[in-house]
């Protein structure tokens, strides 16, 4: 699979070139960047930490759902940890496909897929505090203010 966990700066062109191939008349991207504001609140820099063995099982989970619900496509989807500053790239998503709209359906499909299972927290750093969000959705908060043990096997 062409999935990663990476601490490393995510290259675009890297992941583009994993899922160019003759038979796709389509490929598109997604790019998940550090913003400055969240909510009136000046973001300084975020820390991503992961499960990373477990998030990386997941982002493969993802791919081969994708696969199986649109025939004929090519994934590549790359996810950075570590501290990342305003407009780093945190994660980046390549689809290729034979068609337009099983591109832009498969790709949206895997950036909301990735919220809602892989195993990776974000601790937002601002102006005037820090904060781990309890999960990539937003919905959940944790209670010791970081994530724990148990956090990590969800």
């Amino acid at each position: 699979m062409n999935c990663e966990i990476t601490r490393e700066a995510i290259q675009i062109e890297e992941i583009y070139q994993k899922v160019v191939r003759r038979e796709a008349g389509a490929i598109t991207t997604f790019i998940g960047t550090v913003r400055e504001l969240t909510h009136g609140r000046k973001t300084l820099y975020l820390e991503y930490e992961a499960y990373e063995g477990m998030a990386l099982k997941k982002l493969e989970q993802i791919a081969s759902e994708m696969k199986k619900r649109w025939p004929g496509l090519e994934v590549a989807i790359s996810h950075r940890i570590g501290r990342l500053e305003i407009s780093d790239i945190a994660v980046a998503i390549a689809v290729s496909s034979p068609h337009r709209p099983a591109a832009y359906e498969a790709n949206r499909y895997a950036i909301e897929r990735i919220k809602e299972m892989v195993p990776i927290w974000k601790k937002e750093h601002w102006e005037d505090g820090e904060e781990w969000i309890g999960n990539q959705q937003g919905t959940k908060e944790y209670q010791a203010g970081q994530p724990k043990e148990g956090d990590r096997d969800e």
